[in-house]
């Protein structure tokens, strides 16, 4: 048979078959996916906080700073324990790499760290305020960034469920991250100032359901590690919390506990998803059909497209 009858490389295709082709990621969990989940947090709560700063709401703009610099700070700490040594996220900002995510992500988020800290730390000890508001600033600016960059990261990949999602998985990620900074002011600041926390997290919320539903829907087989196994289940259950925070706060207009507890769900949705989307990623590594058969059918196609009319 000649290596260049189609025939050929189909068959090559099927002696993958049942073997894993791809590598599964070396990525710790929870490591990685609580890094992308704080990191998302950390962001959007940054330009919730300054937000709150020009419309004269001190304490949402309290809790907004600290979860920008703490979210800061453990998504760090993650991502330090995920590599193993402190040195080799050093060693990631002696050079800058514009092509790779990951390179470019370390110079988004040491800036934004020491901004965040330095915004929280003025406002809550009142002191060195014009220093803090420009650090507030500078966190507002590197929070959208800082959000959505990892979905950059993970769709460069080879991983099938991500790299295919790549269109989508910025906006997940986005909606993910004002969903949780939202969620979490709703939970603790004060009740009057937390209306702008509940527009952003429902805001979010749809946008991150909306964003996953296309890529359960759109991706083809590529979609069913979103949709099976313990990815399914925890893609089930982020639906489920979203559809409860956006329950309670329509009945958070009246009462205080309803919208604390919508943005405890919303926090908890934005969480589950990170999750989700990590395990999804996992399952379509490890099995090789989400490889092969894509590849089959690109094959037929340029075959078809090549083949001589009516043969």
């Amino acid at each position: 048979m000649s290596p260049r009858d189609p025939d050929a490389r189909v068959e090559e295709f099927e002696s993958y078959y049942g073997r894993q082709i791809l590598k599964t990621p070396t990525w710790k969990s929870p490591d990685v996916p609580l890094y992308f989940f704080l990191g998302g947090l950390a962001g959007a709560s940054a330009v919730l906080a300054e937000g709150a700063a020009l419309t004269g709401r001190p304490g949402l703009e309290r809790v907004a700073r600290v979860a920008a610099a703490g979210g800061a700070a453990a998504g760090t700490a993650a991502l330090v324990h995920d590599l193993g040594r402190p040195e080799r996220f050093l060693n990631m900002l002696r050079v800058v790499k514009p092509t790779s995510p990951l390179s470019v992500g370390s110079f988004i988020l040491t800036p934004f760290s020491a901004c965040a800290a330095v915004a929280a730390a003025s406002r809550v000890t009142g002191r060195f305020r014009r220093i803090g508001r420009l650090g507030g600033v500078g966190a507002a600016a590197l929070g959208p960034p800082l959000a959505t960059y990892t979905a950059g990261l993970i769709a460069g990949t080879a991983i099938p469920a991500w790299h295919e999602a790549r269109r989508e998985l910025p906006f997940v990620f986005g909606g993910s991250g004002a969903a949780a900074a939202g969620g979490l002011g709703m939970l603790c600041a004060p009740y009057d100032e937390t209306g702008p926390a509940l527009r952003l997290a429902v805001a979010g919320a749809v946008l991150e359901t909306v964003a996953t539903e296309v890529v359960t829907r759109r991706l083809g087989i590529h979609s069913e590690p979103y949709r099976t196994g313990r990815a399914g289940r925890l893609m089930k259950a982020q639906r489920r919390l979203t559809d409860a925070g956006l329950v309670l706060s329509a009945l958070g207009v009246k009462s205080r506990l309803a919208r604390r507890l919508a943005g405890a769900a919303f926090v908890a949705d934005s969480l589950v998803t990170r999750f989700g989307v990590f395990e999804a990623g996992k399952e379509s590594a490890r099995d090789p059909k989400y490889v092969v058969v894509p590849q089959r059918e690109r094959l037929a196609r340029r075959t078809a497209e090549q083949s001589p009319a009516g043969v």
